[in-house]
């Protein structure tokens, strides 16, 4: 494996994303997450090594991941700095997990800001608190995901810690313009139990708005081009009138409420 503080393993570099952000982005999706959520739409981002794929249109295999320099991947962004300036755009730091690759990402993060381009990042907040508190003053927004409150739920779903996510999110919020996300997912996060402790996390920081993700199952050719079962695949859609209706729950509690993000 390449030195983590020199190198960044990447699997994907996404331009002109009108999500992830404010203006027009550009999305450096990097490769490896601790955790193992079954609903995962990139199972191809779990893995820290490079892995191959069968084409879906093809019978040829493709690579998935590669390795950048900072300076590789600040000269690939800079290809959208006119579409940054004047969108009020910049650049998303996705996963896969940033804190899998915490020490590099820092760094990248200084170089960005060097570079006077916007940074936000995503992330599930399980990792070190100590490289995610050292990330922090690089990144004007924090996109973070709240699935799981029960941690011993959290420990068998997820295969991760939520108390670590806690602690992580809670130092977020501390300095940062932190945006939470809800994964809407039929089966493992929708009880109100869980959804009632997610809100009462996010009032109690003091924010006013979540996202709202409802599932889907847009990644299940994924899983049949890594050889690998899709555990969700009976698994309904949440219909848009169910959306609404948690929609108006979350708004009677006094937050902002997007679905989708």
């Amino acid at each position: 494996m390449e030195n983590l503080k020199k190198k960044g393993l990447i699997f994907n570099i996404q331009r002109y994303s009108l999500n992830d952000g404010n203006g027009i982005r550009t999305i450096v999706f990097f490769k490896g997450c601790p955790l193992r959520c079954p609903w995962c739409s990139n199972p191809e981002s779990q893995s820290m090594e490079i892995e191959e794929m069968k084409s879906n249109i093809n019978k040829n295999k493709k690579t998935v991941g590669k390795w950048y320099t900072i300076d590789e991947i600040i000269k690939e962004v800079l290809k959208d700095e006119v579409f940054f300036n004047t969108s009020g755009g910049g650049v998303t730091l996705s996963g896969g997990e940033i804190l899998l690759q915490g020490e590099f990402i820092i760094e990248l993060l200084k170089e960005l800001k060097e570079n006077m381009i916007n940074t936000a990042v995503e992330t599930c907040g399980y990792g070190s608190t100590e490289v995610f508190r050292k990330m922090l003053p690089y990144i004007d927004t924090v996109f973070f995901d709240l699935k799981i409150m029960d941690n011993k739920k959290s420990k068998e779903i997820l295969k991760g810690d939520f108390q670590t996510i806690k602690n992580n999110f809670l130092e977020a919020v501390r300095n940062n313009k932190v945006i939470p996300r809800f994964p809407y997912i039929p089966g493992y996060t929708d009880d109100i139990e869980n959804i009632n402790k997610i809100l009462e996390i996010i009032k109690k920081c003091n924010l006013s708005e979540i996202h709202v993700l409802p599932y889907h199952n847009y990644g299940i050719s994924k899983y049949e081009q890594l050889n690998r079962k899709y555990e969700l695949e009976d698994t309904e859609i949440p219909k848009k009138e169910k959306m609404e209706e948690i929609k108006r729950y979350i708004e009677d509690k006094g937050l902002k409420v997007l679905i989708g993000g």
